[in-house]
């Protein structure tokens, strides 16, 4: 069941729209209700002058009482309108009316007031009246009324004049809004339709629009995800590239050596046969796990984070997996710089790499001339005004010529003593190399002071101290 989702241009639209046409509303009812207030008191105060002036006719009769002293001729030019019509009664006191329309009510204010306006029915119609309390020349009241046709009117006329011109303008700024909108969006929309038409094994960088910052970055985002995606694509086929290549030599020849001994009845070259079958395997099982170990540079290069190590830790977990095979090898397998503890910034893993491939290099071509004694040290130092601690494997062996150091630290290169041995593959000073750049550590292949040999050494960034 598909679920309908509101496109970003309806989102905006409305929630642009939406706020400016209950702000429209809001304005236009508030200055409707102002006006209308204004123009009830422009009638209220014309009703009441007319009060006024009715009031003022008001004198005593000769019997004692009052009267109205105005002809009706009078009296029809004062309450003259030509779209209203008017009413009027001066009730005595005692509420008796003295003069003027029978049967006009006669409202009663709440408190005492000179005069109050109000809402009365007389004839089936709603009038507006005013009442005006007199003391001269005795107390009496005055009520006067209208018909609100034509206020009515204009009120009428007030709203439509007011509402309909702002809606015309909300309206013209809604279709407005829209337009800019949908300008604003496009290149959003061509980015979508880009990104759409790919194919899955097209990578290269989509063209970066410059209208708007947001769509800017978010097409910067999108290229660097196609980059890093295009790094791990192409870390992959040269992983499977490298793998095929390599893998094919020691397979071919695991199967010589096996139809080789199977075709000989000979126990003795079973035997023998069977040894170099396990040579061939240590050696295509050293070739994947350096192998596999460049595939986790290339992973840890897009995902790497490093914490607070114990250096010292490290080394010495190393070296206990090393010393089984040096004591076989008799090579002695020491180390400096481990009494106390030292803490470096960096990646256990990567540390672990770098130093099984120095260890393991160094046990596999570090043969010390003369039949000396083989020797193998991994050595810390501290330094402590640069913020620096050096992580450094030396050995006793031919070393790597000066020549010859730029190019074993890339893959599938060997030095003279590997070349001649015939073992390894070449990758692991590579991998070495592509740690310390991960790691962001300073590398160097330099002969030990006063000896041969060859010291690898790798400066590493120590910690902020706590």
């Amino acid at each position: 069941m598909s679920v309908h989702v509101r496109s970003l241009r309806q989102r905006l639209l409305q929630s642009v729209i939406w706020p400016l046409a209950v702000t429209w509303l809001l304005g236009s009812l508030l200055a409707f209700g102002v006006a209308r207030n204004f123009t009830q008191q422009a009638f209220d105060r014309a009703l009441l002058d007319d009060a006024f002036a009715l009031a003022s006719r008001v004198r005593h009769a000769e019997d004692g009482g009052l009267t109205l002293g105005m002809s009706p001729n009078e009296m029809d030019t004062l309450l003259f309108d030509q779209k209203e019509r008017f009413y009027f009664a001066v009730y005595q006191e005692d509420g008796r009316l003295l003069v003027g329309h029978p049967g006009l009510p006669l409202p009663v204010a709440d408190v005492d007031k000179v005069y109050f306006f109000t809402e009365v029915l007389f004839q089936n119609q709603s009038l507006r009246a005013v009442v005006l309390s007199r003391q001269n020349p005795a107390a009496y009241k005055v009520v006067v009324a209208q018909t609100t046709r034509s206020q009515e009117q204009l009120f009428e006329r007030l709203l439509v004049f007011s509402l309909v011109p702002q809606l015309i303008l909300l309206l013209g700024l809604a279709g407005w809004l829209r337009r800019m909108v949908q300008k604003d969006l496009q290149p959003l929309t061509s980015l979508a339709n880009d990104v759409a038409r790919r194919d899955f094994r097209d990578l290269t960088p989509i063209d970066v629009p410059h209208r708007s910052s947001e769509v800017q970055h978010l097409s910067e985002a999108i290229n660097a995800l196609l980059l890093r995606i295009g790094q791990s694509v192409r870390a992959q086929k040269e992983f499977a590239g490298n793998v095929a290549h390599e893998l094919r030599t020691p397979l071919a020849g695991l199967r010589a050596l096996a139809e080789y001994g199977l075709s000989q009845p000979d126990p003795q070259v079973w035997h023998e046969q069977l040894r170099n079958i396990a040579k061939s395997q240590e050696r295509a099982s050293h070739l994947i796990d350096q192998l596999l170990a460049l595939a986790l540079a290339e992973e840890a290069q897009h995902s790497f984070q490093t914490q607070r190590l114990a250096l010292d830790e490290v080394v010495r977990d190393c070296l206990m997996r090393y010393l089984h095979r040096a004591d076989a090898l008799g090579v002695d397998l020491g180390a400096r710089g481990l009494d106390a503890p030292v803490y470096v910034q960096a990646h256990r893993a990567l540390l672990e790499g770098v130093l099984d491939n120095l260890i393991d290099n160094a046990l596999r071509y570090g043969l010390a001339p003369d039949g000396a004694a083989r020797t193998v040290t991994v050595e810390i130092a501290e330094r402590s005004q640069a913020g620096q601690v050096v992580l450094s494997v030396q050995d006793n062996g031919p070393g790597i010529s000066d020549a010859q150091r730029e190019r074993v630290l890339t893959r599938w290169a060997q030095g003279a003593e590997g070349e001649l041995l015939k073992e390894g593959s070449g990758l692991g000073l590579a991998i070495v190399a592509e740690y310390a750049r991960i790691l962001g550590a300073r590398l160097s292949l330099s002969t030990p002071d006063g000896a041969c040999g060859l010291k690898v050494s790798l400066q590493l960034e120590a910690p902020p101290r706590l």
